[in-house]
C-alpha cells in the first residue's frame, strides 16, 4: 500500500514526498488507518519495522483536524531511553515539516539550559512532548504542568520500559492525564505484564500483530563456547583474524555487554591493548553520549562497548560486525542486537561468546531462530573449553573442533552501493 492511499493530511503527504517515502511497511499499513479512526491501539512490532512513522503520521494528521486547545500540551510520547527519544524527535521534525505544531524533547543528561527549555516547553504548551519517564516525572514534581489538554498518549517500546523498572513512573504520569484520550502502545514483545498494563490504561484497544522477524540471511551468525576467563583472549584473537581477512582497520564495531560495570572493565582492557574503544551506558551524560555517538558514526571509534541501551536506539547503516560479549537473555534482544549490522542492504557479521553459564540462554535463541549457529573453536593455546550443547538434542556434544578462521570474513560490502536507511524502515 502507498501512503497516498491512506487518509493522511496533504501536509503530511507533502513531507513524505519530499523525503522520498511512498510505500508503507506492514505495520504502517495496519496501524495508520486504525489510529486515524481514533481507536486505542496495541501494536506488537520490533525495531526496524517502521513503527515510529506508524504513530507519528496519524498523530500529526489527527492534530490538524480535531478540536484541541492550541495553548496546551496535546500529545505525549513516552520512550525508554534518551537515544530513542532523540530519534523520535528527529523523525517528528521531518514528518511534521509542513504542519504548524511544536514538539519538545524531554530527557535527562543535558546541561541546565536544557532543563529550563524543557520546563518552558511543557508549561507554555508545546503541542507534543517526547519524553523519557524519569525526566518527565522529575519536571512534574517541581513544576505545575497542565495536562488537561492531552488527547493522545503513545508508549513506545513499552516492554523495554517495564524491564527497566519504569512501571510506577509511567502510571504516575498517566494518572495526571485526562481519561478521555487516545492511547497507543507499541511493544516488541507482548508478555503478560504488557497486557495487564494495556487493560489498565486503554479502552477496548485494537490489536495489531507484526510477527517477530528473524535476522536476515545477510548476517553471517557465529558463536563460540568458552569460559568467562577466555573471553578477552579469544576476542583479541578474533579481532586480529578479522583485520587480516578484511584487509582493513577495525571500524564501527559494536560489542554488547550485559552490565555497566562490565562495559567499563572491558573498555579499559581493550584500551590497554591499544585498541580505540569507547563506552556507552546509561551513566554517561547526554553530552558524553552525543560525543561518543558522533565519533562512532564518523569512524573515529574502532569499538563501541555498550549495554542494550543502543540495541534499539541508534540508526547507523554501515556497521560491519556486532559481537555479543554476553548472551542476551531472550531471543528478541538477540535479534535487536545483531540487527545493528546488515542494514540498508549491506551484509554483516555477528559473533556471540557463550560462557558455560549462558549456554541455556543461547540454546533458547537457537530454538527461536530454528537453526544451528556456526560454532568457532578457540585456539589450542587457550586451553580446554566448555562442551557446547547440541541444539537438536540439548545433550552434550562430544565433537572437538580445530580452530579455523571464520568463513565469510571477506569484505563484500564494496560490491553494492550503500543506501541510507529511510525513516519508515528504521525505528
Amino acid at each position: 500500500m502507498y501512503f497516498d492511499e491512506l487518509q493522511l493530511s496533504d501536509e503530511v503527504l507533502d513531507a513524505l514526498w519530499d523525503m522520498h517515502f511512498d510505500k508503507c511497511t506492514p505495520v504502517q499499513e495496519k496501524a495508520i488507518p486504525v489510529i486515524l479512526e481514533g481507536h486505542d491501539v496495541i501494536g506488537c512490532a520490533q525495531t526496524g519495522t517502521g513503527k515510529t512513522a506508524a504513530y507519528i503520521l496519524p498523530l500529526l494528521t489527527n492534530l490538524q483536524y480535531d478540536n484541541h486547545d492550541e495553548s496546551k500540551l496535546n500529545a505525549i510520547i513516552i520512550a525508554p531511553t534518551r537515544e530513542l527519544a532523540q530519534q523520535i524527535d528527529q523523525q517528528m521534525e521531518g514528518f511534521g515539516y509542513y504542519v504548524p505544531f511544536s514538539s519538545v524533547p524531554i530527557y535527562g543528561g543535558n546541561d541546565g539550559g536544557a532543563w529550563g527549555n524543557q520546563a518552558a516547553g511543557l508549561q507554555k504548551g508545546a503541542d507534543i512532548a517526547i519524553a523519557t519517564p524519569g525526566r518527565m516525572l522529575s519536571l512534574m514534581n517541581i513544576y505545575n504542568i497542565d495536562f488537561s489538554g492531552v488527547k493522545y498518549l503513545i508508549l513506545d517500546e513499552a516492554d523495554r520500559m517495564l524491564d527497566m523498572g519504569f512501571y510506577d513512573d509511567i502510571m504516575t504520569i498517566i494518572n495526571k492525564l485526562p481519561k478521555d484520550r487516545q492511547t497507543i502502545l507499541f511493544s516488541a514483545t507482548m508478555p503478560d505484564n504488557i497486557r495487564r498494563l494495556a487493560k489498565t490504561i486503554m479502552r477496548q484497544p485494537k490489536e495489531i500483530q507484526i510477527a517477530v522477524s528473524r535476522p536476515p540471511e545477510t548476517i553471517h551468525q557465529m558463536a563460540t563456547d568458552l569460559y568467562e576467563t577466555q573471553k578477552i583472549p579469544f576476542l583479541l584473537h578474533f579481532l586480529s583474524q578479522y583485520r587480516q581477512t578484511t584487509d582493513e582497520q577495525l571500524r564501527k564495531v559494536i560489542i554488547f555487554v550485559g552490565k555497566k560495570q562490565k562495559v567499563r572493565d572491558l573498555t579499559l582492557a581493550l584500551t590497554h591493548r591499544h585498541i580505540n574503544a569507547r563506552s556507552m551506558h546509561s551513566d554517561l551524560t547526554q553530552k558524553e553520549r552525543d560525543e561518543v555517538m558522533l565519533d562512532f558514526r564518523n569512524g573515529k571509534v574502532e569499538l563501541l562497548v555498550a549495554t542494550d541501551i543502543i540495541a534499539r536506539g541508534i540508526d547507523v547503516d554501515d556497521i560491519p560486525l556486532v559481537i555479543n560479549y554476553d548472551v542476551p537473555r531472550d531471543a528478541e534482544d538477540y535479534v535487536h542486537r545483531i540487527g545493528r549490522t546488515a542494514r540498508a542492504e549491506n551484509s554483516g557479521m555477528a559473533l556471540t561468546l557463550i560462557s558455560k553459564e549462558d549456554q541455556k540462554y543461547f540454546y533458547k535463541i537457537e530454538q527461536f531462530l530454528k537453526k544451528d549457529i556456526e560454532r568457532l573453536a578457540v585456539p589450542d593455546e587457550l586451553g580446554e573449553t566448555p562442551t557446547p550443547l547440541d541444539p537438536q538434542t540439548e545433550k552434550k556434544s562430544t565433537r572437538r573442533r580445530k580452530f579455523h578462521k571464520p568463513t565469510g570474513m571477506k569484505n563484500e560490502r564494496g560490491k553494492q552501493r550503500r543506501r541510507k536507511p529511510t525513516a519508515n524502515q528504521s525505528n
